[in-house]
């Protein structure tokens, strides 16, 4: 294979690498999915295992007779064949179990013949790849060593290498990645999603006399602003009279800045009456520009339409992208159209502010996070939060959850007593614990299984706590960490979060509600109006 034959130690370590790939995870997979993480697992492994190999053999001269080899290559061959085959019959059953954990159809499809051949063919392809590389960069070595001195010319060989192979991963394959991304999802962006008009409200952007063009809102804009609820769907659910909500959106293309953006959102706020509603809500989006539907719906029905919502568009790469490149931009423009709406807000006489709230979803919690110092800032410039799935970088909820109190799950952690700040993954756990809940509230909405929650790069080589002690709820009591490769497994998860049922993974649905109700509840709402709202939305 390119000169020689696999190593020992690369095939050890990069059949133990597949073989882990096959337990548990957060979240389901289907049998190609597998196939292809297999693969790619066991080429991490491989590269582990190769590079210790060839460390140990500079250190250790001795080399064991020939015979000696030809058995210890038949033993490992004969373990790993053996091996592989009995982790793929157990991953049929670990896959089942997870399955049944998250309440979905146990009877899957699963070709371990078909996940075995799709790894083998991908792994070699790999490896091939990886030995003309190598091949290249001896041929290389030997052509610098007729100028220069062996050693110098090793290492800059090595270098030369390096680079090259750093650039054309980075500026080539990842770049042209992104900008293919950005080409589909920029023409996604110009469409409409089958159903949504124009709307005819003033109260809206993109409606008449609004400053903001209904074909610069984009795909998710024009989604959002043309969703909002009719007043009769509102006092259907209340039996009192309901308004128009308002909703404003700023599309990317509908000013150049993240600052012209927030001022233009706060034009469109001042223009619909937003701030003569009693509340206001200002909103974080996604990596495509998209609000979860039942944020603000929430709201509306709760206050019968008398309420007001602002978000602005950052990026309209799918989330997962947008994480990888576009954090730096979310975060300027969650910061830019907080503090342009706030501004606005403390002009008013303090007795006839709305209440001024926050939530966003993922990447829209990482936005408006960036807007404060820390907790106390939030709560101090605030009247409350709600943060839905929030990625592992958000800065407040990582410091509020490394400073848990000892005892608290990370996946459901108490902080301060619960004074200030909750987490929930069911509407009972805002309840918990029993203790004084001050207002301002900020509650995080996460799932022990979601995996944007919970992929860091400190996976690759430190066990995480969630995977110690009493598993989150949903959580696979058969799921190992194993070095890089839960690493691995977890960031495959991010792509398949919103493929399972509402309460796992990053779907979180109705369960907002109850979130809104802790932070923002209008006069007289109750536990039953929050039952009656959440199965309202779960039906949708």
């Amino acid at each position: 294979m390119v000169r020689r034959w696999p190593g020992f130690g690369g095939v050890l370590l990069g059949t133990l690498f597949a073989c882990a790939s096959l337990t548990p995870s957060l979240l389901p997979r289907t049998w190609m999915y597998q196939g292809v993480m297999a693969a790619v697992t066991a080429l991490m492994g491989y590269a582990a295992g190769a590079a210790l190999g060839a460390l140990g053999r500079a250190l250790i001269r001795y080399r064991p007779p020939e015979r000696g080899r030809r058995l210890a290559w038949r033993a490992l061959i004969g373990g790993c064949a053996v091996l592989t085959v009995v982790a793929l019959w157990y991953s049929h059953d670990w896959q089942r179990d997870l399955r049944a954990l998250m309440g979905m159809d146990t009877s899957l499809t699963w070709f371990p013949p078909l996940i075995l051949g799709v790894a083998v063919v991908l792994f070699t392809l790999g490896l091939l790849l990886a030995r003309l590389v190598r091949l290249g960069g001896r041929k290389l070595i030997g052509w610098l060593d007729r100028f220069v001195p062996v050693q110098v010319g090793r290492a800059i060989g090595v270098v030369l290498m390096a680079v090259l192979v750093a650039v054309f991963a980075n500026d080539v394959l990842f770049s042209a990645f992104v900008a293919r991304m950005s080409d589909v999802s920029s023409v996604a962006n110009q469409g409409t999603a089958p159903g949504v008009r124009r709307p005819a409200t003033r109260l809206v952007s993109g409606g008449p006399g609004s400053f903001v063009p209904w074909d610069t809102l984009g795909k998710e804009g024009r989604t959002f602003v043309a969703s909002a609820p009719a007043p009769a769907r509102l006092t259907a659910f209340s039996g009192r009279p309901a308004t128009e909500p308002i909703r404003v959106y700023v599309g990317l293309e509908a000013a150049p800045t993240p600052q012209a953006q927030a001022a233009l959102a706060v034009r469109e706020l001042e223009r619909t009456g937003a701030f003569r509603r009693p509340v206001l809500a200002v909103l974080g989006t996604t990596g495509t520009g998209w609000v979860d539907p039942s944020i603000p719906a929430s709201l509306e029905y709760m206050y019968d339409g008398r309420s007001a919502t602002v978000a602005v568009q950052y990026s309209y790469l799918p989330s997962w992208v947008s994480f990888l490149v576009d954090r730096e931009r979310a975060a300027r423009a969650g910061r830019a159209l907080f503090e342009a709406v706030r501004a606005r807000w403390a002009e008013l006489p303090a007795d006839s502010r709305p209440k001024l709230v926050l939530a966003g979803e993922s990447l829209g919690s990482y936005a408006l996070e960036h807007a404060f110092r820390d907790l106390g800032d939030l709560t101090a410039r605030t009247d409350g939060a709600v943060f839905v799935g929030p990625p592992n970088v958000n800065p407040i909820w990582r410091h509020v959850t490394v400073g848990r109190e000892p005892g608290s799950p990370v996946w459901r952690p108490v902080y301060e007593a619960g004074r200030t700040v909750r987490f929930a993954q069911t509407p009972g756990d805002l309840g918990r614990p029993p203790g004084p809940w001050a207002r301002p509230r900020v509650v995080y909405l996460q799932n022990a299984s979601d995996p944007i929650v919970w992929w860091t790069p400190a996976l690759i080589l430190r066990r995480p706590a969630w995977l110690e002690g009493e598993r989150g709820p949903g959580v696979n009591p058969r799921m190992k960490w194993f070095p890089l490769v839960t690493f691995w497994q977890v960031l495959v998860d991010m792509t398949s979060a919103l493929s399972v049922p509402p309460g796992h993974g990053h779907r979180y649905n109705a369960n907002v509600v109850d979130a809104w109700a802790a932070v923002a509840a209008p006069p007289g709402w109750d536990a039953a109006d929050s039952v009656r709202l959440r199965t309202l939305l779960s039906s949708f």
